[in-house]
């Protein structure tokens, strides 16, 4: 068969829970989302606010101080909050792309220190972060070994593909401005396997996909990514690749309205955005930096933005016309969303206000 555009966009919804909030434990939601784009620390509790039913944020704050969700560099190289079981497949099936970006980067090239000098590293910081390290801490013990360890340089290696991850610091969303570091055990991987489970596990919770959405969902080769899914059991259909026996719900299923997270991945893990983002508005919330605003859902597309006003509200701003239905939705959802920020940051993304400036709005309402 061949998938619609709107057959796509209600699979992410539904594999994403975003269809509808399910009554689902934390862990059994975290392993479903797959990966949750967690470069603002309040960016997971708000994703998963969106898809759990009675969502309780303290049960995210212990899976972090537990371990059994982490918060590491991985796809993208960029910081995700997956299960521990997720994180020690999908660090192996990094490890090449985390080393290459840096220890290959001009920056760190441009350093009186080898690779080699900087892998016999590795064994003292993973024995010095056997409990949690502030980065000025682990700083001092490159010192010791190497002298200059540059800014970036020798820690910005190392944190990125050491296999190290963020130690929870304390509130209001468990990670805060000056990050901690652990280092965690990982069962060694054959690299293709490891390749292989991770497209598998994306698969779950973003597919149908092409190998090109892999490529943006990971940024790992092309070459490899079809060199792994040969090793998979998946089924394949004009280019789009699943897993077996996962349903396709109709193009014409309701899909709620939504505040989204700053990075939500779903807006990210595809190269054709246009399954969640339509393409005149992808600029305006994936900005050249790569910062990705908190959007609005509205039949299952980004249809603006939002953020907190000075007094407790929600500001919504939509770049297209809505019916008074829909505002009504995003009014009901706005209620919820600041109940979770109230007792947490109600200002949350404050810094990020900047990007507001000149915003296309169609209509802008505090709901």
């Amino acid at each position: 068969m061949t998938f619609t555009a709107r057959q796509l966009n209600r699979a992410t919804l539904d594999r994403q829970m975003l269809l509808r909030r399910e009554p689902v434990g934390l862990l059994t939601a975290v392993d479903r989302v797959v990966a949750i784009q967690a470069q603002e620390p309040a960016s997971p509790y708000i994703a998963l606010w969106n898809r759990v039913e009675g969502f309780d944020p303290a049960e995210l704050d212990e899976a972090f101080v537990s371990g059994v969700v982490r918060k590491a560099s991985l796809m993208r190289i960029t910081l995700h909050a997956v299960t521990s079981a997720d994180h020690g497949v999908f660090h192996h099936a990094m490890l090449p792309a985390l080393r290459a970006s840096r220890l290959y980067d001009k920056r760190f090239k441009a350093m009186d220190v080898t690779i080699e000098q900087v892998d016999a590293l590795l064994e003292h910081l993973l024995e010095f972060a056997a409990t949690p390290r502030q980065k000025a801490e682990i700083e001092e013990l490159l010192h010791s070994h190497v002298g200059d360890v540059g800014d970036p340089g020798v820690w910005w290696a190392l944190r990125t593909y050491g296999g190290l991850v963020h130690a929870p610091t304390g509130g209001p969303w468990s990670f805060g401005l000056r990050p901690s570091y652990q280092a965690v055990v990982t069962e060694p991987r054959e690299r293709l396997a490891a390749v292989a489970g991770m497209l598998r596990r994306y698969l779950c919770g973003f597919g149908p996909a092409t190998v090109l959405d892999m490529n943006q969902f990971s940024m790992l080769p092309r070459t490899t990514i079809r060199e792994a899914l040969v090793l998979l059991d998946l089924v394949e259909d004009g280019g789009f690749y699943d897993v077996p026996d996962r349903t396709i719900p109709d193009e014409d299923t309701p899909a709620p309205p939504r505040l989204m997270a700053m990075w939500d991945s779903t807006l990210l893990a595809y190269a054709d955005r246009s399954r969640i983002i339509p393409n005149e508005y992808r600029k305006l919330v994936i900005r050249n930096n790569g910062d990705t605003l908190p959007t609005l859902l509205v039949d299952g597309y980004v249809a603006g933005v939002w953020r907190p006003t000075a007094d407790g509200g929600v500001e919504a701003t939509a770049f297209h016309a809505l019916d008074e239905e829909q505002w009504a939705g995003l009014a009901g959802e706005a209620e919820a969303l600041r109940k979770l920020l109230g007792d947490r940051e109600p200002q949350v993304y404050k810094r990020y206000a900047r990007w507001w400036s000149g915003l296309p709005a169609h209509e802008v309402r505090v709901v």
